[in-house]
């Protein structure tokens, strides 16, 4: 088991004109200061902070007891909750503007946008187009295999006439 050994760095003596009010521990006008030397960083991460956030229920709540509170009271309730009267005004504003839908919380970041219902249609119809593509010259590559082996054995074709 290794023992844990506790470094301390010694500041250099610095000069300074000797006063009266400088105690008797001086030597020559110099002072030794011991300072523990800094701890290595903690191989633990920390959590990261989070956002806090508040329900309408709660904003609506706080708004009631911050109306209803006297002279001195709407401090106490915000460092009861630790709360800022920034958020108050905000919560206000957001409470004037819609009651509770502008309460609620919003969701931070780009806004995803709403899937186009004509999407799913559009994607089968090119996955019907490109089967009936390879079909088609299936189908054509058939057709010249036929007019070739009727070519071959002396056959003639009712289709020639008409192409």
């Amino acid at each position: 088991m290794r023992a844990e050994v506790t470094r301390l760095m010694v500041m250099p003596f610095i000069p300074f004109a000797k006063s009266l009010a400088d105690g008797a521990g001086t030597e020559g006008g110099l002072r030794s200061t011991v300072v523990p030397a800094p701890s290595a960083a903690s191989p633990e991460l920390v959590d990261r902070p989070h956002r806090r956030t508040f329900t309408a229920a709660y904003k609506l709540g706080i708004l009631r007891q911050i109306d209803e509170a006297g002279p001195g009271g709407i401090g106490a309730i915000l460092r009861r909750e630790g709360l800022y009267s920034s958020l108050l005004t905000d919560w206000r504003r957001q409470r004037d503007a819609g009651a509770c839908e502008a309460l609620k919380a919003v969701k931070r970041g780009p806004k995803v946008a709403e899937p186009n219902p004509l999407t799913a249609e559009h994607a089968q119809l090119q996955r019907d187009y490109k089967r009936l593509t390879l079909r088609l010259q299936r189908a054509e590559a058939i057709i010249e295999i036929q007019k070739k082996v009727a070519l071959l054995l002396g056959l003639s074709m009712p289709c020639d006439e008409a192409s």
